[in-house]
């Protein structure tokens, strides 16, 4: 087998432009909150697809995920069912919620300035600018991609931190990279306000949700 070519760009190895969609068998759309004032309660939904055009230039991409509110799941059934019900997701009414990227940034990895630091302070590599630095190449990188999310037709900007994993190509030939990416959102502002009073103080379900996303997107042929 041909090996695939190697792309790079601000010292990362980079898939090549074209159309990647998430592996159903290799994802997690999941969510945490706070549960009781005292606890993390963690819960995903099993049925969603998610798009990314890679493009010549990465920052260019485009992500753009479909996810069904019905299989909405936390492991108990009754719970699930009040998450389904118009208390929450309200799945009859509102069957999906999506996400639609408007930019991307690139973070430049933390490890990669500390050594240009190091080299700075090296009286044996000491430079004026980072000019003349030898270019660290990396698989990972972090990026910040902008979008809008839309729940219950209510729709607010969120920011995704997005953890680039690396490309790779699989034993049928099929090129991909894998990602993490996280949030962190106000529930109530998309209209899921259901709560409950404790007596000690404090509300059953914390307002505060953090996104958590992973998986490896495929390239389409």
């Amino acid at each position: 087998m041909v090996d695939r070519p190697i792309r790079e760009w601000n010292g990362l190895t980079i898939p090549d432009p074209g159309v990647y969609v998430v592996d159903d068998r290799h994802k997690r759309f999941g969510f945490v909150a706070q549960h009781m004032m005292v606890t993390e309660l963690r819960g995903e939904f099993t049925k969603g697809f998610a798009r990314i055009v890679v493009a010549e230039d990465p920052l260019r991409s485009v992500v753009t995920a479909t996810i069904r509110t019905d299989s909405v799941t936390t492991a108990n059934p009754d719970r699930d069912a009040h998450l389904s019900s118009p208390d929450f997701f309200d799945v009859g009414t509102f069957p999906t919620m999506e996400y639609r990227s408007t930019g991307i940034e690139f973070e430049e990895q933390a490890d990669q300035i500390l050594q240009w630091a190091r080299l700075r302070n090296n009286p044996l590599t000491r430079r004026p600018s980072a000019a003349g630095l030898p270019a660290v190449t990396r698989s990972s990188g972090r990026f910040v991609v902008h979008g809008t999310l839309t729940i219950r037709n209510v729709s607010r900007p969120v920011d995704l931190q997005f953890e680039y994993g690396g490309a790779s190509r699989d034993p049928d030939g099929f090129d991909l990279f894998g990602f993490t990416a996280t949030a962190e959102v106000d529930r109530e502002e998309f209209g899921l306000r259901w709560n409950v009073m404790l007596e000690s103080g404090g509300v059953l379900v914390g307002r505060k949700v953090r996104i958590e996303l992973a998986g490896e997107a495929v390239r389409q042929a």
